[in-house]
């Protein structure tokens, strides 16, 4: 019998999924490493009300600005020309906001700015994070479109010591990767799973051990990625 395999998730997993691991002697232990909050005040409301009254071209990079414009949003459906990232955001906005408002998706931030440059943008209202990264506003404004950003949430690291080793750690954002190590290293033969090329990015900062990426950025894509690496490496030592 293959011995268990011990993941750390540094997000929840849906239930169902870490019953299916288990089912190949896998299984998957959750810790949150960060927290957001919506931060939208009276003013930032008022412009956002503003903004829904007439077309805007608008980007979402997180399910955390989605959900938070959504929430102020009260029932009202905008006509936005909309950016998203692919995965559970574009399935946020879909539902909320419908399918032909979806203009571009992409897997990262930057392949996300290179189609709005590539269909002619010429402005738009980015729905952030406090932490936000940097790629897609730099590439946008380097090319000559105009930009306004507005934080409708803030993610706080909530970093806590491990006492044990794992086989593999799940990532699905570049804040978490900076929580989980700004208190912990992994042992050698660790093998590090990114949701996405920026969270991967961030890993390569801490580490050079294996690093596998989702190949959508969807949190369900990433714990089956895991679940699929771990159980080819069982065929394969069992070849």
């Amino acid at each position: 019998m293959e011995r268990p395999i011990n993941i750390l998730s540094t997000r929840p997993v849906d239930t169902i999924l870490l019953q299916e691991a288990a089912t190949h002697n896998i299984y998957i232990e959750c810790l949150s490493f960060i927290d957001t909050s919506v931060a939208i005040n009276l003013d930032k409301k008022e412009r956002i009300k503003a903004l829904a009254e007439t077309p805007q071209t608008i980007i979402f990079t997180s399910m955390n600005a989605a959900e938070a414009i959504i929430e102020s949003l009260e029932g009202h459906k905008p006509t936005w020309d909309i950016y998203c990232m692919g995965g559970t955001t574009k399935t946020i906005i879909k539902d909320y906001f419908g399918d032909n408002s979806i203009k571009g998706t992409g897997k990262d931030a930057l392949s996300l700015a290179e189609g709005m440059i590539t269909n002619g943008t010429k402005e738009a209202t980015f729905f952030c994070g406090n932490i936000r990264r940097d790629e897609l506003p730099q590439l946008l404004k380097s090319n000559g479109i105009g930009l306004e950003e507005m934080v409708v949430y803030e993610t706080m690291v909530t970093p806590h010591p491990i006492s044990k080793d794992y086989d593999a750690v799940l990532f699905f954002s570049p804040s978490a990767v900076d929580s989980f190590f700004s208190v912990n290293k992994v042992v050698e033969n660790t093998i590090l799973f990114a949701i996405g090329n920026t969270t991967a990015k961030a890993i390569g900062n801490y580490s050079n051990y294996i690093i596998v990426k989702a190949d959508t950025p969807e949190k369900d894509n990433l714990v089956k990625k895991a679940i699929a690496y771990f159980q080819n490496e069982f065929a394969t030592h069992n070849l």
